[in-house]
């Protein structure tokens, strides 16, 4: 899902050296802020194709949610989740988060195989989202405030995160 920069950078003088500037607090997203963005931006595309009549918008907007899924469960598996079983004592969630992903990834397999035409798919869309919207509850009530307990360097994570989508989002370009 590329993230959508709403600040704008305006000349100012040099901070002196090891100062943060509002802009530079601004580029750095941790890791939890990064995620959560991702959901909303997710959420929102969900909300705009139940609107949808035209078959081709909603092949488009099912692929482009597809990708941005893809691409946020791939980020969490190999970064996310990692780190924060090193750093919480919570097995379970994260396993259950990991089957979350699994069913996930079958329906957007079913998803891509498909087209609006054929009969399930706008009911595979539709279960998509729900499944999804169940798993970010979740992580925004139970993972995401342990994380944030935890000894986990969330911005350090966050520029890892942001580094690692960029680069497959580049790919499925």
């Amino acid at each position: 899902m590329p993230m959508a920069s709403t600040s704008s950078t305006t000349k100012r003088s040099k901070p002196r050296a090891g100062a943060k500037t509002s802009s530079d607090a601004s580029k750095k997203a941790d890791a939890i802020k990064l995620l959560k963005e991702d959901h909303r931006e997710v959420k929102t595309w969900f909300k705009q194709y139940e609107k949808l009549e035209d078959e081709t918008e909603k092949q488009a907007l099912a692929q482009k949610i597809c990708v941005a899924l893809t691409v946020h469960a791939k980020i969490e598996e190999e970064i996310f989740y990692p780190a924060l079983r090193k750093n919480i004592d919570d097995e379970e969630l994260l396993d259950e988060a990991e089957v979350e992903h699994a069913s996930a990834k079958q329906l957007i397999a079913e998803i891509l195989s498909m087209s609006p035409q054929d009969q399930l798919f706008d009911a595979k869309v539709k279960v998509l989202g729900e499944y999804v919207m169940h798993h970010v509850q979740e992580e925004e009530q139970e993972m995401f405030p342990e994380a944030r307990e935890s000894e986990v360097d969330l911005e350090a994570l966050g520029e890892k995160l942001s580094k690692r989508k960029a680069e497959l989002m580049k790919k499925a370009a």
